[in-house]
């Protein structure tokens, strides 16, 4: 018997602290309005009301400088592909290259080059046509990454500054996204009625 009281004081603790951890769970998931919380470690915990202003307004700032790397970053995409799309390659007869073997494309438009030594008739300038990804390529996709790399960090501190349900950071994260899509999201609306 005395092992059975044992259990359901044992059972009867665990429960309880499953309780109490459970409704200390839920006491951080609703909004509060106050001006000591702390954004991304306990150092930086706003003092003052100044301070609680600071820090809302370098949310509002991240959330702008959020909207314009993924706008600059559409941007690159477009240049990348345009100058992926528009790679020129030049034929001369006479002349052997990697570009030689350009004869059998039949995408190939026959044209005539200026160059120093006056007009080449017998020239071919080929436009790529987009089938599939571009080829991967160290000057572009090193900086691809990069971007996203920025664009992922700063979009996880401001998840972070949500997640404290402080509802001055929720309000800053949001009208520093509507700012930044106010001033750049028209580069990041793709078109779709073709190029």
């Amino acid at each position: 018997m005395d092992g059975m009281d044992g259990m359901d004081m044992s059972s009867t603790s665990s429960s309880s602290h499953s309780m109490s951890s459970s409704s200390s769970m839920s006491m951080t998931m609703v909004f509060k309005n106050t001006h000591d919380t702390p954004l991304f470690s306990n150092a930086w915990t706003p003092s003052s009301s100044g301070s609680f202003a600071g820090t809302c307004i370098f949310l509002i700032i991240l959330a702008i400088i959020d909207r314009c790397l993924i706008a600059f970053k559409v941007t690159m995409e477009r240049h990348w592909l345009a100058t992926h799309l528009n790679r020129r390659y030049v034929t001369v007869v006479g002349k052997s290259s990697e570009a030689g073997n350009i004869d059998t494309d039949p995408d190939a438009k026959l044209a005539s080059l200026i160059t120093a030594q006056g007009v080449e008739e017998s020239v071919k300038v080929v436009h790529n046509i987009n089938r599939g990804p571009i080829p991967w390529r160290f000057s572009v996709d090193l900086p691809r990454a990069l971007l996203f790399l920025c664009i992922a960090g700063i979009s996880y501190l401001l998840m972070l500054a949500v997640m404290t349900m402080n509802v001055g950071y929720f309000c800053s994260v949001l009208g520093g996204a509507f700012i930044g899509e106010l001033a750049v999201g028209r580069f990041i609306q793709t078109n779709e009625h073709g190029h």
